[in-house]
């Protein structure tokens, strides 16, 4: 089997470790970075960089790991193009737009939208894990748009890298990520900025960081381009989850500006119970 991945950053990056040592699977990777390409071989990520061309003309799956607004402009184009027999995979973190963009097109059936819940706050070929996939959630939409043998050949490939699959409409998709991930991030870029400005004063103030700090400004460490492309796609979601997050913040606020400490805790126990959905 040939695999070409488009798009060689931590997920594709990751993706085309695993697969690439697989048995019977050559891995070709593609990416528009020379920067890229070099750091993908010399890693050992992939068997060869082709053009996509030589992509859309070898492979039996081709699987786009680019950030989401380059899949939707690139994804119609490979679907023209595509074999009868290829698979078209997509891994980005939003659906709803991509999946619109194409649900017309005469080889929908060829397209598999799915988004593996795993990655790091690191980019590039380098930030690639071995085993990066391994026992996280994979999630295919539109499942009954897709080739039964697209839909088969995409679920065994999750598969290959210890995933399990579950199904979602693209919009049900979008708007659970935009409270479960997108919210995450936009928190975690806001708080290092926040924390930032106070910098510019006081410069001690990263010696104090502790722990707590690190783990929830981590995320703020991600690629932007990736983010703002994800962040403009689920535009609709996003906007609603994040008046939600500021109606709570200002109402915090208020309860601490007032001293209301009984309210406070009673709020943060409510909170306690985010627990109970991690399972953690």
């Amino acid at each position: 089997m040939v695999i070409s991945i488009i798009g060689l950053g931590l997920i594709g990056g990751s993706m085309a470790r695993d697969l690439s040592s697989q048995m019977n699977v050559r891995v070709y990777g593609v990416d528009v970075s020379i920067v890229h390409q070099e750091q993908a071989l010399a890693l050992g990520l992939v068997h060869e960089i082709v053009d996509l061309n030589g992509a859309i003309a070898e492979s039996d799956v081709i699987i786009l790991a680019m950030p989401v607004n380059y899949v939707q402009t690139l994804l119609p184009t490979i679907l023209d193009k595509v074999q009868d027999h290829t698979t078209v995979i997509d891994v980005g973190s939003t659906k709803a737009e991509i999946c619109a963009v194409v649900a017309d097109h005469p080889r929908r059936a060829r397209y598999v939208a799915a988004h593996p819940l795993a990655g790091t706050e690191f980019s590039g070929p380098q930030a690639a894990l071995r085993g990066l996939f391994n026992g996280k959630k994979n999630i295919i939409c539109e499942p009954e748009r897709s080739a039964a043998d697209a839909l088969d050949t995409a679920t065994k490939l999750f598969h290959s890298l210890g995933m399990t699959t579950t199904h979602l409409s693209a919009e049900e998709h979008d708007k659970h990520l935009a409270y479960v991930s997108h919210l995450s991030h936009v928190s975690s870029f806001m708080l290092g900025l926040t924390v930032l400005d106070i910098e510019k004063d006081e410069s001690q103030i990263f010696d104090l960081a502790s722990t707590g700090f690190e783990s929830t400004v981590r995320l703020a460490k991600s690629n932007p381009k990736t983010w703002s492309a994800i962040f403009s796609k689920n535009k609709t979601y996003l906007t609603e989850a994040l008046q939600s997050y500021i109606d709570h913040l200002e109402n915090f606020k208020q309860l601490i500006s007032n001293n209301d400490v009984d309210t406070m805790e009673a709020l943060m126990n409510h909170s306690n119970d985010i627990k109970r959905i991690l399972k953690s």
